[in-house]
């Protein structure tokens, strides 16, 4: 299969995910409507896909969303196979990704760095 289409199977994937987590379909506790699916990475073969979830939630609550989805991965693929038509469905991996909250925190230090200069400049110009 083509790499756009592998994205494009792999945006649709997310986005039915996404409305799975946001509808509450998924009845695992753990699974909590403030988790985000960032992306999905899809095999070439179509036999497996990474999922990479992440939010703003602490770190232990997001490591217990994760393990809820992937103990709810087959009720996902299946509820997503009948969507989508496909000939093989790929078996779903759900990974927790922290990168946004990374960038979040980098974000505000470069803010606070740059706050504290102006700060310097201001002083040095009195």
């Amino acid at each position: 299969m083509g790499e756009f289409r592998l994205a494009r199977l792999g945006e649709q994937i997310r986005d039915e995910i996404a409305k799975l987590i946001y509808t509450q379909k998924i009845k695992d506790p753990r699974v909590s409507t403030f988790l985000t699916v960032n992306r999905v990475e899809v095999a070439a073969d179509l036999a497996y896909a990474k999922v990479y979830v992440s939010s703003f939630l602490p770190e232990g609550q997001i490591i217990k969303g994760v393990a809820g989805l992937n103990s709810a991965a087959g009720f996902i693929q299946t509820s997503i196979a009948k969507k989508l038509t496909i000939r093989k469905f790929p078996k779903l991996t759900f990974i927790a990704d922290n990168s946004i909250k990374e960038g979040f925190e980098m974000v505000n230090k470069l803010n606070l760095l740059e706050a504290e200069e102006n700060e310097n400049r201001q002083k040095q110009s009195q």
